[in-house]
């Protein structure tokens, strides 16, 4: 076995090390790298002396130059591929705690959301109000906007942001920490700041430490709710009542300061071969009245349907949700276990857009079309989960942050996985076919809302990245990835990226360009 090196980079793991090929894929089996080496970081200064060695040191192959960074692992597209040559991992920066210097909680980038039940929540009664995966990194969860069960009621994680300590490299090719503040007196330390509420990881340089102010209290208790409708009683017009009713009821609560403020919901379309439809709601107890607004949510999602929905038992793929179709009082620490960590067992791809309406009709027979009809010899492991939106998220005007979805009412996230032992081929095809069948209207691709005249869609999810977007055979519109992703604000990241990453030291397949 390769001896790990250590130094005041951190451990230099290269390949021939026990931990190698561990630290070179994401979540998802398909993203591995084969980088040169792994240094895994402890701290801000080991950061600054591993990536400045790395921008420094003579490289042998010219198409394999890029310093990857890695926290959770989440990755949904291939930003750690062929091309990395280094991969800076910040798992061991996982501190999380309260820093009376900035009055706000400071959260190292390589904590977890899984890590803040036990650092922040059972220190501080507090928590992050977004997050649902317990094995997502901070370092990628937050730039990405930062979304989760109590988003509605709390807004979004980057809405608490109030600092981000980044390292970043200069045109001398030195490397600087530099903390970025809400209310920094530099223009362009402000602008770093912004760009990390919502425009993406891996852009501008390494994230290690974010402080957060003014983070919610916890709920003590949830009231909470899982079960659906059995595929076998639901028909073109049941599922189309269903999808409706969903949709129109967050329109109708879509402005903050309302009384379902408090509530998230998912409904999981997932492909008939699953057996059922899944509806996933949660409530804060502690709300005045909590009981009474999930029976009329509930109510305004059944009217009409002719089918009750039932309990998701085992044979539904959900045994963990079994018997709480009728809503149940639990602490709120225990629903994320109840959904379940990613186990990374899988091959996927993902897909997402946000929606200002509730699905037309020709979107809902597009879904019927691609979830209740088998095609022969591809495996349906696969949903469209149709997420709560709005509420105290639409709080920020655009531009406040770098999201730029703030009038949005549902969250649509495509998923497929199969077998890490299959290609993967059919998969693929499935939800291409079907996204592009879903915007055919507008080539393919969900637009931007101020880029249509009756808007229904805006635009694409950071989090989720899509290379599709960036292909002409499934984006034929004339809209490029980054109009999706960042609307309108793309030009003022590129300012940003140019003013901290001069040389393009933090790229990816779709991160933000050089102007």
């Amino acid at each position: 076995m390769t001896a790990a090196i250590v130094d005041a980079g951190g451990i230099k793991i290269c390949e021939g090390d026990r931990r190698y090929a561990a630290l070179c894929r994401g979540l998802d089996p398909r993203r591995r790298a084969r980088p040169d080496y792994i240094r895994l970081v402890s701290d801000s200064a080991q950061v600054r002396h591993a990536l400045e060695q790395a921008v420094n040191e003579p490289v042998s192959d010219p198409s394999r130059t890029r310093i990857a960074v890695r926290s959770g692992g989440h990755c949904h597209e291939d930003a750690c591929g062929e091309d990395v040559r280094v991969v800076i991992d910040m798992s061991l920066m996982d501190d999380v705690h309260h820093d009376p210097a900035m009055d706000a909680v400071c959260v190292e980038a390589g904590a977890t959301d899984g890590d803040l039940r036990k650092k922040l929540w059972l220190r501080t009664g507090k928590v992050m109000p977004g997050g649902s995966f317990p094995s997502a990194g901070i370092g990628g969860h937050v730039p990405a906007g930062g979304f989760g069960l109590l988003s509605r009621q709390h807004g979004l994680t980057v809405d608490h942001l109030y600092a981000v300590e980044v390292a970043v490299v200069g045109r001398d090719r030195r490397v600087r920490l530099v903390t970025a503040t809400r209310d920094s007196r530099d223009e362009h330390l402000r602008e770093l700041w912004w760009a990390h509420t919502g425009g993406g990881g891996g852009n501008f340089g390494i994230s290690t430490r974010f402080w957060f102010r003014d983070l919610p209290d916890a709920p003590e208790r949830v009231l909470f709710t899982a079960g659906g409708w059995k595929w076998a009683d639901i028909d073109k017009e049941r599922f189309a009542r269903i999808v409706g009713n969903f949709g129109r009821f967050f329109a109708e609560h879509r402005r903050p300061g309302g009384p379902y403020d408090p509530l998230s919901a998912s409904l999981q379309l997932t492909h008939r071969s699953q057996g059922a439809i899944r509806l996933i709601a949660q409530i804060d107890a502690g709300v005045p009245g909590a009981r009474d607004l999930l029976a009329r949510f509930l109510a305004a999602v059944d009217e009409d349907v002719g089918v009750r929905r039932r309990s998701l038992g085992e044979p539904h793929g959900c045994p963990t949700l079994s018997g709480l179709h009728t809503p149940v009082v639990l602490p709120w620490d225990t629903v994320e276990r109840l959904l379940g960590p990613a186990d990374g067992m899988r091959a996927g791809k993902h897909k997402s857009a946000y929606m200002v309406r509730p699905l037309p009709d020709e979107q809902v027979e597009t879904l019927w079309r691609g979830l209740a009809e088998d095609v022969p010899g591809v495996a349906r492991d696969a949903v469209v989960q149709i997420d709560s939106y709005g509420g105290a998220i639409n709080r920020p005007a655009p531009g406040e942050t770098a999201v730029m979805q703030r009038s949005s009412i549902l969250r649509l996230h495509y998923q497929v996985h199969w077998p890490i032992t299959e290609q993967g081929e059919g998969h693929l095809r499935w939800i291409r076919e079907l996204y592009r069948s879903m915007y055919a209207a507008t080539g393919g691709v969900p637009l931007p809302a101020f880029l249509q005249d009756d808007p229904v869609t805006d635009g694409c999810c950071i989090g989720h990245p899509d290379a599709d977007l960036d292909d002409p055979a499934w984006n034929a519109s004339d809209v490029p990835w980054w109009r999706l992703y960042y609307g309108r604000d793309y030009r003022r990241l590129q300012r940003v990226k140019e003013r901290w990453d001069p040389l393009d030291v933090f790229r990816h397949p779709q991160s933000v360009r050089l102007p």
